[in-house]
């Protein structure tokens, strides 16, 4: 994963900053990265003075690791950074270190989805493409553990309560105070696919009727009516965050990894394929009829 802050906003606002861990890493980092090459101090030199290597130096200016506060000081200290700044960054430093709700499924979680959590708790808008299942923010129990069960055949029913768990504790934030905006795009087939079986399925779309009337969701469904479609390459989600010091992501979800992508060329090119597919699909309105119509016949 690699993502790049940007100039953002002025270190005297840090402390007025809101969001998750990930992202107050990630700007936190951004801050480290220009007090040093302010300084005039190499990745190499930096890294000498915390005891560390100069991958440390990198993950940390890139947001991909927790910081010790003992390496910040001891950074600022090296950069000639004043005592007010200093406060600022350590007290900002200081909660990004604080553990997110997903730490207490760290047995479960990998790396590299820990890190989607992070994101997606953060974010102001999160703008999805599902090809083949249900948007996990949206899906009921049932649905959430027949999708569990097809990825983890052979773990026992106790991790697969707590994947399940989890994925319910992830949905606490559609609908709160604050709330990212959520708008998910759906082809026909995640609605006809029947996973679970059809009283779990009926159950499962009915909450997508219940999800769309929220005020911070718009679901579409792209109908097999209209052919092929922009997406074709399969399923991802574009995130965005109401901090100017964080780019969009790009995030998109394999078997066993994920792939995360940040470069402006990249991200553009899934938005572009976002407003297309927006533009293909069926208004909210129309989505709820074929949803409504859908449930009939199953």
């Amino acid at each position: 994963m690699s993502i790049q802050a940007g100039s953002g906003p002025p270190v005297g606002d840090l402390g007025r900053v809101e969001g998750g861990s990930t992202v107050l890493r990630v700007m936190v980092g951004g801050q480290l990265r220009r007090f040093r090459e302010a300084a005039q101090v190499t990745p190499d030199e930096a890294a000498y003075a915390i005891r560390a290597s100069r991958s440390k130096i990198s993950r940390m200016e890139n947001g991909r690791v927790g910081f010790k506060t003992r390496d910040v000081g001891d950074l600022l200290t090296l950069y000639r950074v004043n005592d007010r700044t200093r406060a600022e960054v350590m007290a900002l430093a200081q909660r990004a270190s604080v553990p997110g709700w997903w730490a207490q499924y760290s047995d479960i979680v990998a790396d590299w989805f820990e890190a989607y959590l992070g994101m997606e708790a953060a974010a102001s808008l999160i703008r999805s493409f599902e090809g083949q299942f249900v948007h996990g923010l949206f899906q009921t129990e049932a649905y959430a553990r027949a999708v569990t069960m097809l990825g983890y055949r052979a773990a026992p029913a106790e991790e697969i309560d707590r994947r399940v768990s989890m994925r319910m504790k992830r949905q606490e934030q559609v609908g709160r105070p604050g709330a990212p905006h959520v708008w998910s795009v759906l082809d026909e087939a995640v609605l006809r696919r029947p996973v679970g079986g059809p009283e779990a399925m009926r159950a499962q779309l009915d909450r997508l009727i219940e999800a769309a009337r929220l005020p911070d969701v718009t679901i579409q469904v792209v109908p097999f009516g209209r052919g092929g479609h922009a997406a074709g390459g399969g399923s991802f989600t574009v995130l965005r965050f109401a901090e100017p010091d964080v780019p969009d992501v790009v995030y998109i979800e394999q078997l066993t990894s994920a792939l995360y992508l940040e470069k402006r060329d990249d991200v553009e090119h899934y938005l572009e394929v976002m407003n297309v597919l927006g533009a293909q699909a069926l208004s909210p309105a129309a989505t709820e009829r074929l949803i409504r119509q859908i449930i009939r016949e199953t």
